[in-house]
């Protein structure tokens, strides 16, 4: 079977999913859509998220190479982009921009998904982002259980900071000065640096943090 073809019945696959009139399951979702595919799960149905502008690409790229740099030189866990899927319920499932997992709580990375609540969360939020599906994003953060999630808002130059306080969460709202993991050690950014389109060579921050 030539690959067209199978690119031909997966396209055929897809298409008769997303016209199912029953809900999609989060395993429907996995053997549905691949890692050239940018769709969430929204209870049971397929929703294309928006193509990423270049600003919000190029600090997804900066802060990828960053915290994957300060998690690898104290091996600290894995660092994953926003293709990793994350399971939030058997009809729900996002693409967040980046997470990251502990070491010590790996078996919950699978190949195809992640599996339970990642230690931390960032999602930069893009221009046409409407507030309520950004709070249905973070909401679905909190009620999975990550231990800390980071909005950062290029537009409203914010970085909403939310970390677990026993059942709930702590929430700051920082638009200066530093903003710290409790999850990552070594993590402490100029907030500045995530609204600007000029910021430090990555090199030189590991450099800052003794690493």
């Amino acid at each position: 079977m030539t690959t067209a073809t199978l690119d031909l019945e997966r396209a055929e696959e897809q298409i008769s999913l997303l016209l199912c009139k029953e809900p999609m399951t989060f395993e429907q979702y996995l053997q549905t859509f691949g890692e050239d595919d940018d769709y969430e799960l929204i209870d049971g149905v397929p929703v294309e998220r928006m193509s990423a502008q270049l600003d919000h690409e190029r600090l997804y790229v900066w802060l990828l190479t960053l915290i994957h740099g300060i998690v690898e030189a104290r091996q600290l866990g894995i660092v994953l982009g926003s293709r990793s899927a994350v399971r939030i319920s058997n009809f729900r499932a996002r693409l967040p921009d980046l997470l990251y997992v502990r070491a010590e709580r790996m078996d919950i990375v699978r190949q195809l998904a992640i599996y339970g609540a990642p230690d931390l969360i960032m999602e930069i939020v893009s221009p046409h982002d409407r507030r309520s599906d950004v709070l249905q994003r973070e909401a679905d953060y909190r009620t999975l259980g990550v231990e800390e999630i980071w909005m950062i808002d290029r537009r409203r130059k914010v970085v909403r900071l939310l970390q677990r306080a026993g059942q709930d969460y702590s929430i700051q709202e920082v638009s200066s000065g530093v903003v710290e993991s409790r999850v990552i050690p070594h993590l402490r950014l100029q907030v500045e640096w995530l609204f600007s389109d000029e910021r430090p060579a990555v090199r030189e921050v590991l450099r800052d943090l003794g690493l």
